[in-house]
């Protein structure tokens, strides 16, 4: 004798094979990484990542929305994530070769460059001569909360 399935056995099942055909969508699509969606840079320009200001102290304590908001447009340290094809080739004010690289920590004037929104936060657009330096680990700026 068979037994009538319930309402929530049957939304499981619908979503168990819905999952599996997402799946085998995702498998026909190519796959193009975070970094390829984001613009690149012409000439010039380099795009960076500012660093992420902690949400939370060692001590626990949850930092205030506006706090955090302030943090994150006054941060002078980001990560390296591309680089135009012009960057540093201008032998006479780069004698001694570029200022960076791809995947350096930088430091950067506090309101140096153009923001640009994306899912997760913020990424800047600066010029190759806006970068003031190179640090191995960005907590050394950042001074604690």
């Amino acid at each position: 004798m068979m037994t009538k399935s319930h309402a929530l056995e049957d939304k499981y099942e619908e979503e168990i094979k819905e999952e599996a055909a997402a799946i085998e969508e995702a498998k026909k699509e190519p796959t193009q990484t975070n970094l390829e969606k984001l613009p690149n840079p012409t000439g010039w320009r380099l795009l960076v990542m500012p660093f992420a200001v902690k949400e939370k102290t060692d001590g626990g304590i949850i930092i205030a929305q506006e706090t955090l908001d302030r943090a994150r447009i006054a941060t002078q340290v980001g990560y390296v994530l591309k680089m135009g094809d012009l960057c540093y080739g201008d032998k006479e004010r780069y004698p001694n070769g570029p200022w960076c690289k791809e995947k350096d920590w930088v430091v950067f004037a506090r309101y140096a460059g153009s923001r640009m929104q994306i899912d997760g936060g913020e990424i800047r657009m600066l010029n190759d001569d806006e970068i003031l330096g190179t640090i191995s680990d960005p907590e050394d700026l950042i001074h604690a909360m």
